[in-house]
């Protein structure tokens, strides 16, 4: 088939290379021409495992294209995507003013029969307004039909999720729409559904909400368990082992983050509002979200608390991972920026390393009274203690003797609980986890 995506971000590069290297002819099409000359280029301006290899060979074969111009890519395909940014406004809303250009321009390109597909997480009801807005600017009757066909990417997974996901959601009115969407994802051979088109975009939302409340649930029960003596992981493990629960999302840490959860979570609690059918949980949801950084840094403080205004002054503090989660450079919503700037505000000095977002986490966290770092054990080196902020596999392997000679007080802050207890104490490390009682280091370690 072949296909455009408007919009060359996530979503849509990950998208456009999936389709290419399923056979089909795909044209990606952004406004950003730096973006665009990129990858014109052949390079790839996001880190995501796969994706660059996949768009180069698809180039090479001559079905993956890139350009700047929608009328030109809308005119060479039959099924049209919009993947472009749906970025949540100051109050929490959605900004639709991407998808509204995007639709503007598809209008102002038709002249003939298109399958319009919205993949972009959108509130319910996008989908007609997509339809007003292609209406109101297309030139002539050119028929269309607009389809709501939304993603459940997990950065650091994205082409495993793409070729290999738990569900395809097409949502439509249209049995002819529906039908050809079904023919281009038939060769991953994954089970289709088809609904409404208002059910699918809520379908994004509801999925996204319900994973962020399990994960503010245990988060909940990691603060009991501190409290208790008991262990988090273990109670998470005899929860999941619950075939009606499941284990995926029960792992303890210092929340939600990332481009999804945050701005849907607070998407869907504005729809509710909107439609007098209040979202009530997810108001204590967010809050417990909200609460997870600010109070795992204190426990930082109140550790290495030399007193006064400035608690951390003179303190040198590693830390350890500044991507929002593991196989990603995304930034957005990442917890190191709110705990460094809880840090530094306590006078820290800070030592930052990332295995590849240092260069995206500079301009955002800032350089002064940080120093970024090359590896792990440079960070470490002279600091009072070291905070575990993204579960790197790489840091998982680190060889704990080697942290602990290399620094100042050997101290762990882990916010992701990716070493067993006894194991740091054993290296002659003291010890903080989310939601598991302290450990104390071993004297002859």
């Amino acid at each position: 088939m072949n296909i455009c995506v408007i919009g060359s971000g996530y979503v849509g590069l990950v998208t456009g290379a999936v389709f290419a290297d399923m056979g089909n002819d795909v044209i990606c099409v952004d406004v950003d021409e730096n973006r665009i000359r990129t990858l014109q280029k052949g390079e790839c301006p996001i880190y995501e495992p796969r994706l660059p290899e996949m768009i180069s060979h698809n180039r090479r074969e001559g079905r993956l294209e890139f350009t700047t111009s929608t009328a030109f890519a809308v005119r060479r395909s039959e099924i049209v995507f919009i993947c472009v940014g749906t970025p949540p406004k100051e109050d929490g809303r959605t900004d639709l003013s991407q998808v509204e250009a995007a639709s503007r321009d598809i209008a102002e390109a038709l002249h003939e029969s298109k399958i319009i597909v919205t993949k972009s997480t959108v509130p319910v009801g996008t989908g007609d307004f997509v339809r007003n807005v292609i209406e109101a600017h297309r030139h002539n009757g050119t028929s269309f039909e607009v389809v709501s066909n939304p993603e459940f990417l997990r950065e650091g997974q994205a082409i495993r999720d793409t070729l290999q996901p738990d569900r395809i959601v097409i949502g439509t009115s249209s049995k002819e729409a529906a039908a050809r969407l079904s023919e281009l994802y038939r060769p991953l051979e994954r089970p289709i559904l088809i609904t409404d088109m208002h059910s699918a975009e809520i379908i994004k939302y509801a999925s996204n909400a319900f994973l962020a409340t399990k994960i503010s649930f245990i988060n909940s029960v990691a603060n009991l368990c501190e409290r208790a003596g008991a262990d988090v992981k273990a109670v998470a493990k005899g929860i999941g082992a619950d075939a009606r629960i499941g284990s995926a999302f029960l792992e303890a840490g210092l929340g939600y983050g990332g481009s999804c959860f945050p701005k849907d979570v607070d998407s869907l609690l504005h729809t509710s509002q909107d439609f007098g059918a209040p979202f009530e949980i997810l108001t204590s949801v967010t809050a417990e979200n909200d609460s997870r950084v600010p109070r795992f840094a204190q426990r930082v403080i109140d550790r290495l608390s030399n007193g006064g205004p400035r608690p951390l002054s003179g303190r040198s503090i590693a830390i350890l991972g500044l991507a929002f989660k593991p196989d990603t450079d995304d930034m957005r919503e990442a917890k190191s920026v709110e705990i460094c700037s809880l840090l530094q505000k306590a006078g820290a000095a800070l030592r930052a390393y990332d295995p590849v977002a240092v260069e995206k986490a500079k301009p955002i966290i800032g350089e002064e009274n940080v120093e970024y770092c090359r590896n792990a054990y440079e960070a470490v080196q002279g600091a009072d203690a070291a905070v575990i902020v993204t579960e790197w596999r790489e840091f998982i392997q680190l060889n704990l003797s080697r942290l602990r000679d290399a620094m100042s007080q050997p101290i762990i802050f882990d916010g992701r609980n990716i070493y067993p207890p006894e194991q740091v104490a054993a290296a002659g490390i003291e010890y903080h986890s989310i939601g598991r009682p302290s450990a104390a280091p071993k004297e002859n370690a």
